[in-house]
């Protein structure tokens, strides 16, 4: 389906009360602020689509010129962007940032200004990419990591897993401290960055290195007293002196964040960094009380294709990570703050709604198959939308989760003690499963699984009898109680009965208040999947891969409403089947404008896999992810003859992420990050390629075969034969119009 004229009018507002997005954000495009009157300039990238790998309807030709112009496709490894348009890049990994370096996959960025044509970009760094990472480490690093010895230490254990737990081993251990070598340098490579930048009068983009550039890594703490603080109250649980579980004795003090995906960027000019996948390198799982499981239930692994458990080695305590935190990029000693009132799961992104006189809001998703969409609602008021005491207002509010109705309808549900259990059937979720939490009344023995997977609807109604609202789940006094629920988000939400969704991605607040979601992908895994009466195929089909935009609507337009209505706006997949052309939404920009710029995430391992035969056999069902080549950028326009048509703007080097998309306030320069080249097959070597086969359709549907040409690995960004592959950022400009600075409308070439 393709997004509705009518729903991109309404997207920008036309009153004088509507939302504006807030100058003093620059590239943090999850903000809004209110403004007596909206400004509304016309973009500054006006492009000529480029050519992808199938037909699209915005690509300019008939079904029958499709067959022919399609015949063939060679994937290219770099980025490929419209005629008119160049990069630029600022920084890659291993670079220097002040006493520290670049990390390593890069993700969310944010231009905060600090005059004209200068400021800080911060910078997250997600997570490492174990073949390309330790292939290049050397190379690129210029220092050898212990890997050989370490696998051949593993070998000797007999572990099946080539896993340890190294935190038991003694402390003059040499495989420990090997160990701890690697697992230091990895999770350094994670967190987050802050790098000074200033455009040039030739209108390129240069390096400062003023005294805020900085990094804030996995292990800051660890040895150098750069804690990361806490508010909220997770903080009770933090300070626990005894527990159920495993306490690491900091208390409030956090060594490191790490996992750190998405994010946002408030008015008042601090950054929010979201820590998605901490469960690969810490224990997800955590006792009644809030405390964590012990480091030993992950190990640390390390084999030839992963890298996993990095927390082990150094026992850090599973609860303290999974949070949004927040800095200060002009802040030189700030080293980041973690609000538990927005709770700990999988966090990916952050909608900040701020409007003076009323309690900010902040919207969440959980990146898990199964995962909800959260919002967290202040206590107080904002004042002043630029106050930085704003950030006070994090620490005091109540976090809620979303249920989504079948008829466009929606409520919150607050995440503490007196809300009642009620989770959904497993029959009303593809792959027919949810995790619940253990509660206070598990035996001994249950523990050590963590959740209770429920797979049948009568035992939901076992379940509710023997726990009738999220008190009887959680223990402690009040304040750490609440903690405890808080730390367990996913799963005290799942006992409440929110809704369980398709990968929730960016959460984006629109110029009008609105909130857009991508929701990457709805098929299940064997944690959960996604309400199959929500989340459907253009065909009415559950478990649908190629993933949906949604518009949520707070009812009255207040972001304190506890009800609200939602759409879905456009779906990805194939043309033919109802998809605009895309797979996978990841993160999504609005500009200035109102209109949507857009990013991918087709997992690595699916890109550019060959489709030699669509025809399933009886009961299977065949990946057609390979169809849509290297992951890539869209726009869609919503206003004028192009509204609601997607447009390919870019496409990614080779097994990449194109990710955290973002504009300088004037709008002449796009900043972007290029995440783990190479990640399947490392460096590539020898110019190496592969011809693969794939059945396509036009836009109609009928069916012809595309002969595609296919590099093996990544020499981005150097390009050069046998160059390692490397995380960066780029700045994207379009030199006639840096050069001038006159914004241009959109001339959409088809």
């Amino acid at each position: 389906m393709t997004i509705q004229r009518r729903d991109f009018l309404l997207l920008m507002g036309g009153s004088a009360s509507a939302l504006a997005l807030s100058n003093l954000t620059g590239c943090g495009q999850n903000t809004t602020t209110q403004k007596s009157t909206p400004s509304v300039r016309e973009s500054v990238f006006s492009f000529q689509p480029i050519k992808g790998p199938i037909p699209l309807e915005t690509a300019g030709f008939n079904p029958e010129q499709q067959q022919v112009q399609y015949s063939s496709y060679e994937v290219v490894d770099d980025l490929v962007l419209p005629e008119g348009f160049e990069y630029q890049v600022i920084a890659a990994w291993g670079d220097q940032v002040g006493d520290s370096r670049f990390g390593y996959n890069n993700d969310y960025l944010s231009f905060i200004p600090t005059g004209e044509n200068a400021g800080y970009l911060a910078v997250n760094f997600e997570y490492i990419s174990a073949i390309p990472w330790m292939e290049t480490y050397q190379q690129v690093i210029g220092k050898s990591l212990p890997f050989a010895d370490v696998k051949v230490a593993l070998a000797s254990t007999n572990s099946a897993k080539n896993a340890i737990n190294a935190y038991a081993l003694p402390d003059n251990d040499p495989v420990k401290t090997k160990i701890a070598e690697i697992c230091q340098a990895a999770l350094l490579d994670q967190g987050l960055g802050v790098i000074s930048l200033r455009k040039t009068a030739n209108g390129q983009w240069e390096r400062t290195n003023s005294p805020a550039d900085r990094r804030i890594s996995g292990i800051s703490g660890l040895t150098d007293n750069r804690y990361l603080k806490a508010t909220g109250p997770a903080v009770a649980v933090f300070r626990k002196q005894t527990g159920q579980g495993y306490i690491d004795k900091f208390g409030d003090r956090i060594i490191g964040t790490f996992a750190n995906c998405a994010g946002g960027t408030t008015p008042w000019g601090t950054v929010l960094s979201a820590e998605e996948n901490f469960q690969a390198q810490v224990p997800e799982p955590v006792y009644a009380d809030g405390t964590a499981f012990d480091p030993s239930t992950l190990p640390f692994a390390l084999g030839d294709e992963e890298l996993f458990g990095q927390g082990n080695v150094f026992g850090l305590a599973g609860n303290k990570y999974g949070w949004i935190v927040e800095i200060d990029p002009a802040n030189p000693q700030d080293y980041g703050t973690k609000h538990t009132w927005l709770g700990r799961y999988r966090h990916e992104a952050v909608g900040v709604r701020v409007e003076a006189g009323k309690p900010l809001a902040f919207y969440s998703g959980c990146d898990r198959r199964g995962g909800h969409i959260y919002k967290f609602v202040s206590r107080d008021q904002v004042t002043n939308p630029q106050d930085k005491t704003n950030s006070q207002l994090l620490q005091q509010g109540m976090l809620y989760a979303a249920k989504f109705n079948a008829d466009g309808t929606g409520s919150w549900i607050a995440l503490k003690a007196e809300t009642p259990i009620n989770p959904d059937v497993p029959s009303s979720i593809a792959g027919n499963i949810i995790l619940l939490p253990l509660g206070a009344k598990a035996e001994k023995s249950d523990l050590k699984a963590g959740y209770l997977p429920v797979t049948q609807d009568e035992a939901i109604a076992q379940y509710k009898q023997n726990y009738q609202k999220l008190a009887d789940l959680y223990t402690g006094n009040a304040k750490e109680q609440q903690g405890a629920i808080l730390i367990d988000a996913h799963y005290a939400a799942n006992a409440a009965g929110a809704t369980c969704t398709a990968r929730p991605e960016d959460t984006e607040i629109a110029p009008n208040g609105d909130l857009y979601i991508s929701f990457t992908s709805g098929a299940p895994d064997k944690q959960g999947g996604s309400d199959i009466r929500v989340f459907k195929s253009p065909k009415g089909e559950a478990g649908y891969e190629y993933g949906w935009v949604m518009r949520l609507t707070e009812d009255n337009n207040d972001p304190t409403a506890m009800t609200f209505r939602w759409q879905m706006l456009a779906t990805g997949g194939e043309p033919a089947a109802g998809g605009m052309g895309f797979a996978n939404p990841d993160n999504l920009l609005l500009d200035p404008q109102g209109n949507v710029w857009m990013v991918t995430d087709i997992s690595t391992t699916k890109l550019n896999h060959a489709v030699n035969n669509r025809n399933a056999e009886p009961g299977k069902s065949i990946s057609l992810s390979g169809l849509f080549g290297n992951n890539s950028m869209w726009f869609i326009p919503t206003s004028g003859a192009d509204v609601g048509k997607a447009f390919l703007f870019a496409m990614g080097p080779m097994e990449c992420e194109t990710t955290g998309p973002c504009f300088t306030t004037d709008q002449t320069t796009m900043f972007l990050s290029i995440q783990h080249p190479g990640e399947t097959n490392g460096t590539r070597k020898n110019q190496a390629r592969e011809t693969r086969q794939f059945v396509v359709t036009t836009t109609t549907g009928k069916e012809f075969f595309q002969t595609r040409q296919v590099p093996i690995g990544s020499n981005w960004p150097d390009k050069t034969p046998n160059a390692p592959p490397k995380p960066a950022v780029i700045a994207i400009t379009k030199p006639s119009i840096s050069a001038n600075k006159q914004y241009q409308k959109i001339q959409l070439a088809t």
